[in-house]
């Protein structure tokens, strides 16, 4: 999910990320069921602090997801590769994540969309979002060829990779690929 991560950062306080979620929003055609991916369960992530109660369990409900994110600016010749992590690398599984959402009687039906959240791993080069990989902008992504960037521009198109592969099976997410246009001045005319 690519993000507005400067709205993202304004409203965190008090009410946490909530309207830079609904911006340059991509979602791949691919669906992957649980079944899928059973083969690729991996260890649930050690939490410290230890988790509320209603949130813990002992089932193994993590996976082995790989994942890279390219970026190809208008001035760029080909795309980049900016991030190299996998899912396995999230802080709550996803049956925490869906158990949390509705612990306050959101209702879910069978075809509503959640997402993770950034998904970031221990290295530099798998970090989740610009904001992490520039480090605040402090420290710019090098695209090669003199581009470097901090962050997203007009026409920058991101595409998503996911896949999974234990050396038996392989299970492909397909591409998912967005790309982040001006924003509309309804106020100037």
């Amino acid at each position: 999910m690519q993000t507005a991560r400067d709205i993202q950062k304004w409203e965190i306080q008090p009410l946490g990320p909530f309207l830079s979620k609904s911006i340059g929003t991509s979602i791949s055609p691919w669906i992957v069921t649980m079944d899928a991916l059973a083969p690729f369960v991996t260890a649930n992530p050690v939490q410290f602090p230890e988790v509320a109660q209603y949130l813990r369990h002992t089932d193994r409900f993590n996976f082995d997801i790989k994942l890279q994110v390219e970026l190809h600016g208008e001035e760029m010749r080909e795309p980049h590769v900016i991030s190299n992590s996998n899912f396995k690398h999230m802080y709550w599984t996803m049956k925490q994540q869906l158990t949390h959402h509705t612990s306050n009687g959101c209702n879910l039906r069978p075809g509503d969309l959640l997402g993770s959240g950034t998904i970031s791993g221990p290295t530099k080069d798998s970090r989740g979002c610009m904001m992490e990989l520039s480090w605040k902008g402090t420290d710019p992504i090098d695209c090669g060829n003199g581009v470097k960037r901090t962050f997203l521009r007009d026409g920058d198109r991101v595409t998503l990779k996911g896949h999974c592969d234990n050396g038996e099976f392989r299970v492909g997410f397909g591409e998912c690929t967005g790309k982040l246009l001006p924003a509309i001045d309804y106020f100037s005319k």
